[in-house]
């Protein structure tokens, strides 16, 4: 019974329309041509040249593929300098909760791929009150950056 119940599931999410850009808001999203594989390299890589630091890797593909299952790439990529950490430190404590800020690969059932992010003013705007207009700005900031990055990684 089991094993029926998990072959329906897994037909049904093979049913499901082709992943697209997250259309959310404070989210930043952008479909790609390019390969989950190639979009991961090219996110890393992105990240480096424009002085950040991929600090985090995690996403379930690998150890799925490893147990026998079979699942789209996904891998969150976690991406932050230690100049913003020390300045955003000196604004608020609670808001380091938030570092590293991650970029999101999803693998779509064309063999594209799509990259995603949260807006690092999205998320640091809750820190607003403690850290001010400075910590805003720095926000700010770190929106151009990843936006480069996104830009950077998609381009072909």
């Amino acid at each position: 019974m089991l094993r029926l119940a998990l072959a329906l599931c897994l037909a049904l999410a093979a049913a499901l329309p082709a992943a697209a850009a997250i259309d959310r808001p404070g989210w930043g999203s952008i479909d790609t041509s390019k390969s989950y594989s190639r979009l991961v390299a090219a996110v890393k890589a992105a990240a480096t040249a424009e002085g950040m630091a991929v600090v985090t890797e995690a996403g379930p593909t690998e150890a799925a593929e490893a147990r026998g299952i079979d699942i789209p790439g996904n891998r969150v990529i976690g991406i932050f300098s230690n100049d913003y950490a020390v300045r955003i430190l000196r604004l608020s404590t609670a808001a380091m909760i938030e570092a590293p800020l991650r970029m999101y690969v999803t693998e779509n059932p064309d063999g594209t791929a799509t990259l995603s992010w949260k807006l690092p003013s999205a998320v640091f705007g809750p820190y607003a009150g403690e850290g001010g207009k400075p910590l805003a700005e720095a926000a700010e900031e770190l929106d151009a950056v990843f936006s480069a990055i996104a830009r950077e990684a998609a381009a072909d």
